[in-house]
């Protein structure tokens, strides 16, 4: 007999993971139970391969597939995936079903990253003519330089996401933009160019992406907004495609259903019309993702198909006080006296306010009255001065503390500073693009002694000898003998030996390199990781982390480059590309992060510091929570968790004008569903964090205040 598709609903920690999970293990007995007289590999394989497991973002995925394969004693293989990476995999495994009805050339395809999907579509559409010649367009793009350039591609680049994720036709973008938005003129404003009307700039959103799309299929390049574009426009719609479904999954077990994309509904009631079984987890108050993609009252409908399940074992916080918390916020008027539980810190100055949260973490840490772990700093924005001061006091009474998702760019590890240097040393033509300053920090990186344990030039000789004994020409550099220093006898023997062992280093590289022994700059890196790193330095984790982001950035940067390569018929010189490369990454935009540690099932030892997104998406808990800048407007706003006109690719969009009432309404239901969320991850207590003065220096009024004036301070 048939099971009923299960929808579990509820609020946050009221156990819909651990229905879920209990729901595969039955489903998994049931599925051995009819196969009990095949082999036991067999079952094993069949089973891996038959269910569709789901969760929203990585790191849950890697905490769910941990619970389920700890909850089946690891008898069988778990393959846990997010919605976006799923669809990746199937554009990849049936690329030719595509090529084949998009024309397109016979090649694997490439997956662009988003800082090389902004380089390219920004070098792209700086090309961009219109027939018209001097019309209003190219004067527009003319004008944007710097951070609006950066913006408009990177907004135009989210609304083929947007499309893709919720099964807009591209086409049909323009039309959206110019009729839905009754502050159009906004949009105009942001780049001071008051010649272009909405409906021009809209239909010019449009063109670019049309250009842009065409221009990577035709390449074999994918990016997110394609991948979701080609899946439910190209593959989901094929019969091929649709029988392989069919045939190939019984099942689909999908955590945080709040959380999806619009087309994974059609993937989802397409499986359940052709009897696929289904487990779907849904919270009402979640919806982080709502704005990047999600559209959670599309998926909603499932339940419609579903026999639904509500649980309602709400933690104590949220249960007892939810509802006066959200009264509070959204009624200024109120006047209520906040229980014990909420306590406050206030100062006037947002900085004294850093400094005092930060001692008073260290302070009760220290008397043992919490633990690290127990601990979560939440902001609706951090920006450096706050994660600094945090991180620095922190440190120094030696508590350890992690911010959530840092995204610290490259650039900013010595290593990865030290080792673009050296590529500009060892290629002819970039020696111009670093300066003294540079040189010194790379001699001094580089000339580390794992004996002594410190570098064999330090950064007083490593500044003296570029000074004296760096030389830069036209189109190449070169470093002079160390007696060119007048008081060369000063450097030291080991500093002296150091020096010389790097300059015959760059100058055998350099030979290898015109001999063509080391054919791209991945090779020159590899060397001289292995040869000037990895036998001086015993690397933290955070150390690996960077030059293996750094490694794979250039691979990729690489890679991308060859297939280009390929359809360019006059091709740039590969100086350019480095070039090109090295100045991508002084820009910032790209990032090192590493992989979470594994702690099975039991918390790391650190406090949390997170934005709210951040912590929301992690999906934990726990026991002190710290609200900072609780009087911040921003806790009301989605900041950059909304992408640009994202609601206007909400399926529930009717078609009509979004207004500033429409606006307030959004931000109001994203700030209840924020308090009943971080409610319900607190187990005993809530410091709200208030300054008068805001980082600008500006006053505070934000909704929340009146949370801060209910409460105990301490």
């Amino acid at each position: 007999m048939k099971r009923t598709s299960l929808w579990i609903e509820g609020t946050t920690r009221t156990g819909k993971t651990t229905e879920l999970v209990k729901e595969f293990c039955h489903w998994v007995e049931d599925k051995h139970q009819q196969k009990i007289s095949s082999s036991f590999q067999s079952v094993t394989q069949n089973l891996a391969s038959s269910v569709l497991v789901f969760s929203a973002n990585d790191d849950n995925r890697r905490n769910l597939a941990d619970q389920l394969s700890l909850a089946v004693q690891g008898s069988y293989p778990i393959q846990c995936k997010t919605p976006i990476g799923w669809m990746r995999d199937e554009i990849k495994l049936f690329w030719p079903l595509l090529f084949e009805e998009l024309s397109l050339k016979a090649q694997f395809p490439l997956i662009l990253r988003p800082e090389t999907e902004q380089f390219l579509a920004t070098q792209l559409w700086r090309c961009h003519r219109t027939d018209e010649g001097n019309s209003p367009i190219d004067q527009f793009l003319g004008t944007l330089t710097g951070n609006s350039e950066f913006r408009f591609v990177r907004q135009t680049l989210d609304l083929l996401q947007l499309a893709g994720a919720s099964g807009v036709m591209v086409e049909h973008i323009p039309y959206i933009l110019e009729h839905a938005l009754e502050e159009g003129q906004y949009l105009l404003e942001q780049f001071n160019n008051s010649e272009m009307t909405e409906t021009s700039l809209a239909q010019l959103r449009g063109e670019l992406i049309l250009e842009w799309q065409k221009w990577c299929l035709n390449r074999g390049l994918l990016t997110y907004g394609l991948i979701y574009t080609l899946f439910w426009r190209y593959l989901l719609p094929n019969s091929q495609y649709q029988h392989h479904l069919i045939t190939r999954y019984q099942g689909i077990f999908a955590d945080d259903l709040d959380d999806y994309p619009a087309i994974a509904f059609d993937l989802f009631q397409f499986l359940l019309d052709h009897n696929a079984f289904g487990v779907f987890t849904y919270n009402p108050d979640g919806q982080v993702r709502l704005g990047l993609n999600a559209d959670p009252q599309c998926l909603y409908q499932l339940s419609s198909h579903c026999q639904v399940k509500i649980l309602s074992n709400y933690p104590r916080i949220q249960s007892n006080y939810g509802d006066l918390i959200v009264q509070l916020a959204t009624n200024p008027l109120s006047i209520e006296t906040l229980p014990d539980c909420f306590t406050s810190i206030q100062t006037i100055s947002r900085a004294e306010l850093l400094r005092k949260t930060a001692n008073f973490i260290v302070e009760t840490i220290k008397k043992k009255q919490i633990n690290p772990e127990n601990v979560a700093i939440i902001a609706p924005g951090l920006d450096e001065i706050a994660r600094y001061t945090f991180i620095e006091i922190l440190s120094a009474a030696n508590i350890p503390i992690k911010p959530l998702n840092e995204q610290r760019p490259l650039i900013s590890f010595p290593l990865v500073m030290a080792l673009l240097t050296l590529l500009a040393l060892v290629y002819p033509g970039l020696s111009r693009l670093f300066r003294g300053d540079d040189i010194a920090q790379m001699l001094t990186i580089l000339s580390y002694d794992a004996t002594q344990k410190k570098a064999a030039i330090d950064p007083v000789r490593a500044g003296l000898i570029a000074d004296s004994c760096y030389e830069v020409k036209t189109e190449t550099c070169q470093f002079l003998p160390i007696e060119t220093y007048p008081r060369w006898d000063r450097i030291g023997h080991e500093a002296t030996d150091s020096y010389n062992h790097l300059v015959d280093w760059i100058k055998q590289t350099q030979q290898q390199v015109k001999k063509d022994q080391l054919s791209s700059p991945m090779m020159v890196l590899d060397k001289a990781i292995k040869e000037l790193i990895e036998v001086k330095y015993q690397l933290s984790y955070q150390q690996l982390s960077a030059l293996r982001e750094l490694t794979e950035t250039t691979q990729h940067f690489w890679e991308i480059d060859r297939r280009l390569r390929q359809y360019d018929p006059q091709p740039k010189a590969p100086t350019k590309t480095l070039i090109e490369f090295l100045q991508l990454l002084r820009k910032g935009t790209i990032t090192a992060n590493p992989r979470p540690l594994y702690y099975l099932g039991k918390k790391p030892n650190y406090v949390t510091l997170a934005t709210i997104f951040q912590y929301r998406s992690l999906k934990s808990c726990h026991s002190w929570q710290f609200w900072l800048d609780i009087s911040s407007n921003l806790w009301e706003k989605g900041g950059a968790s909304v992408l640009f006109c994202a609601p206007l690719f909400l399926r529930e969009w009717s078609g009509r004008s979004l207004t500033p009432e429409d606006e307030f309404e959004a931000d109001q239901a994203r700030l209840k569903r924020i308090l009943k969320d971080l409610l319900g991850r607190e187990e005993d207590k809530i410091i709200l964090c208030h300054s008068d003065l805001s980082v600008k220096g500006t006053e505070q009024t934000g909704p929340l205040l009146t949370l801060v004036n209910g409460c105990e301070q301490i």
